[in-house]
């Protein structure tokens, strides 16, 4: 009985040594129980939006980060940019799931949604309240290129060609789909040379006759026109399509339920305010060219693209040469296969038909 007592007391005073070092070392170093309290937690993931580069990607971020670090500060959460100056670079940070959210256009955005885990939940409108974007042509204004007959009649005359990388849609499918390929041409082969880089420098190449003409849209003529003013006086219009839809907002799939519905409201709801804080939101907007908010769609609304591409690869099979006539067949069915495949993805439930 006196050993287990005095075991007792000697475990008692070794807990009490120990609390008393752990109390000094707290009070040596400014640690009291309420700082300890305080360790803050470790910080949440940022989430990271991925920028399609109109103009150069510096000038697309900074027209976006002011609307960025407001979506910020109401979800308590940073924002960082994916901001890149090509498409391919984009596409290629999606697929790696480098990217949450993104603006993107056309075939990029239906690239994303059918092999990239991201569906859409927004699309832009424009200031007008449009949901749609002209693709243009464009020369100089003293160029001997009057009309888009000019530019068609005369294969071989040395043309010079500007255009944007394959899977912009106004730089280079529509284009390619609403004017060369119904001619059973491609603009690859069609001009004496053909120099790929972005809109804003394509047409910078045109005034300065480094190129006769090039591809470009309404929001980009719209951009060139408020930084070069002296410059897009020397050029002229002689092609537009279309309207063609505007570009979407995507989000990943994996994205937890809770913040996609936080951050897809904040987004939806961005410039519709009144008063100061919705003057304050629609001046953010207007530094991104021709956008004034985002209307809630779905996948769906890219429907269009798919069918341009599908239409394209169509005349480009059909003017294309062939071994055989079952060659040409087969080609066909696959794009034909390709098309039902792509309208079933964008369903929301996967319908046969896409609808």
């Amino acid at each position: 009985m006196a050993i287990a007592s005095a075991w007792w007391c000697h475990r008692r005073g070794r807990r009490w040594f120990i609390s008393l070092v752990v109390a000094l070392c707290m009070a040596l170093f400014g640690i009291g129980p309420a700082a300890a309290a305080k360790v803050p937690a470790p910080a949440e993931t940022p989430i990271r939006f991925g920028i399609l580069p109109i103009g150069s990607a510096a000038e697309s971020l900074e027209q976006w980060r002011p609307l960025l670090d407001d979506v910020s500060r109401r979800l308590h959460r940073e924002v960082v940019t994916v901001s890149v100056g090509s498409y391919a670079s984009l596409s290629s940070a999606i697929a790696g799931q480098r990217v949450d959210v993104a603006f993107l256009s056309g075939r990029l955005a239906v690239e994303a949604v059918t092999r990239q885990n991201m569906q859409v939940f927004a699309q832009f409108q424009r200031g007008d309240g449009a949901r749609g974007n002209v693709a243009t042509l464009v020369v100089r204004d003293d160029s001997p290129i009057r009309n888009l007959d000019d530019l068609l009649a005369t294969p071989g005359q040395g043309w010079r060609y500007a255009r944007s990388e394959h899977l912009s849609v106004t730089g280079y499918i529509a284009p390619e789909a609403y004017v060369f390929a119904p001619k059973g041409l491609n603009s690859d082969t069609f001009f004496a040379s053909v120099r790929v880089g972005d809109h804003q420098s394509n047409l910078l190449a045109v005034v300065n006759r480094e190129a006769d003409v090039t591809s470009s849209n309404n929001p980009d003529m719209d951009l060139f026109r408020r930084n070069f003013p002296r410059e897009a006086a020397q050029l002229r219009v002689i092609w537009r399509s279309q309207l063609i839809p505007s570009g979407v907002l995507v989000i990943r799939d994996g994205m937890s339920r809770r913040l996609r519905q936080k951050l897809t409201a904040i987004l939806l709801d961005y410039g519709k305010s009144r008063g100061e804080a919705g003057e304050r939101e629609r001046a953010a907007l207007a530094r991104i060219p021709d956008l004034g908010g985002f209307v809630a769609v779905d996948s769906r609304v890219l429907t269009p693209f798919v069918d341009m591409q599908y239409t394209l690869l169509r005349q480009q099979a059909s003017h294309g040469q062939w071994v055989s006539p079952q060659a040409l067949q087969n080609r066909l069915a696959k794009i034909e296969q390709e098309h039902r495949q792509a309208l079933r993805l964008l369903s929301p439930h996967g319908d046969a038909d896409g609808k």
